[in-house]
């Protein structure tokens, strides 16, 4: 009987050991990338616009799933005006005028997809590239922590229209729900280049989620200020970062997926799955307002690359995440694979028990990293180590090729990048 007991007691500490290491990194019963997703948007066939749209859009109007739209050049919707977009409509990004949609503050956009009929924004090109349009860009009244509570979005846009922040953290710009957002980010003179999607000041009653930004010229991701809820995101082989979170930025994330390739980067500074600031420029910064604080968990971060030590030894591989000074950061049970190192944190943050409380990994799977946590600058890395180390934190440390790391990357209509735990053999450093 006491043999019996011991037995019943193995088994349940082995499951509740494998449950735990499974719910690392994005997770569901099922792969929740089937059906809405695309990895293969330049072999797609999307058919020839019958529809224009361009200018301002001042009156309430909905999309047809019936028509394809080409968006021409800068199209504004203004006057608190709302955007619904069917199901299944396909709204074309124009090349030569670089069409971008700008949701003004004070209007909505209400792009409900589903599962089996997302919606999709892509390229007219045939021959489709990052940067082949604009992007999607919702301006909102929520808080940012810039001196005065309000600032405007560049990118070559009517500073007179894209106007953010204010103080309603709980505004409301619409809903995203089963959309993709393929081939954006324009080359912007004197900018840098356009982000697949752009949430500035936007408020915690806004709807974000399954959605996919994929090639963008960008960033796939970026969060300027406001208070965010997002969940099923995913960034797929951006030019920049994947997630960059800015200015006072107040942001959960959850099950959510960066995938990176090491010959995509940008060259002015380089490319990161999470990038994590509380300003852009120091001097216009309030401190006395809320600076950027993500909280984020079940999030899958991978370079995708069949010999990832080859690529970090020629220098095409740098840091997933990057914490800037002033900046807080809680990740847990995610997965960091194939990076150098996985995180890095700006040089001026002083490493003592305060700022190390507003930086947490717990939880964590370290795999095919060279090095895990470092200061900027500096190799030394053994207080950090030492920290986030502890057996307290349950971070686990590998060296598993990705193949074996995640259930099926390989697939090129439906790769499911969910921990693998029948193949990992990982370990407690």
């Amino acid at each position: 009987m006491k043999k019996s007991l011991q037995i019943i007691l193995i088994a349940l500490f082995v499951a509740c050991n494998a449950n735990a290491q499974q719910e690392k990194g994005i997770m569901g019963y099922s792969n929740w990338l089937n059906n809405w997703t695309e990895f293969k948007p330049n072999k797609v066939d999307y058919g020839e616009a019958n529809q224009i749209l361009a200018g301002k859009i001042t009156v309430n109007t909905k999309l047809m799933k019936k028509n394809i739209y080409v968006l021409q050049g800068n199209v504004y919707v203004t006057n608190n005006a709302v955007l619904t977009i069917e199901p299944g409509t396909l709204i074309i990004g124009d090349f030569d005028s670089k069409g971008t949609l700008v949701i003004t503050k004070g209007s909505s956009i209400i792009a409900d997809g589903l599962e089996t009929d997302p919606i999709v924004f892509t390229s007219n090109k045939t021959v489709k590239k990052a940067g082949d349009w604009g992007g999607i860009v919702i301006l909102g009244d929520a808080p940012i922590n810039k001196f005065g509570n309000i600032s405007s979005v560049n990118y070559d846009l009517d500073p007179s229209l894209t106007t953010y922040g204010g103080d309603n953290a709980a505004s409301n710009s619409g809903i995203l729900r089963y959309v993709r957002i393929e081939f954006a980010g324009k080359k912007v003179k004197g900018s840098g280049n356009m982000n697949a999607l752009t949430l500035a000041g936007v408020g915690s009653k806004t709807t974000l989620e399954n959605v996919m930004a994929s090639f963008a010229g960008g960033d796939s991701f970026d969060m300027i200020g406001g208070d965010l809820n997002i969940t099923k995101f995913v960034s797929y082989k951006s030019i920049n970062n994947d997630f960059k979170f800015t200015q006072g930025t107040q942001c959960k994330v959850y099950n959510s997926l960066a995938v990176r390739s090491s010959y995509l980067t940008s060259n002015k500074e380089g490319s990161r799955c999470m990038e994590v600031a509380s300003y852009d420029k120091k001097e216009e910064t309030d401190f006395t307002k809320k600076q950027t604080l993500v909280t984020a968990a079940n999030i899958t971060m991978l370079n995708d690359s069949e010999n990832i030590s080859a690529d970090i030894q020629s220098g095409l591989v740098k840091e997933a995440i990057y914490v800037g000074n002033n900046a807080a950061l809680e990740l847990k049970r995610s997965v960091i694979s194939g990076f150098n190192p996985a995180v890095v944190l700006d040089s001026k943050i002083e490493i003592n028990d305060a700022n190390l409380k507003k930086i947490k990994f717990e939880e964590m799977y370290f795999n095919l990293c060279k090095g895990n946590i470092f200061t900027e600058f500096n190799s030394n890395n053994e207080d950090l180590e030492n920290w986030y180390g502890n057996s307290i934190f349950f971070n686990v440390y590998s060296q598993s090729n990705n193949s074996e790391t995640f259930i099926d990357i390989s697939n090129p209509k439906r790769p499911d990048y969910r921990l693998n735990i029948g193949k990992i053999t990982a370990s407690n450093k």
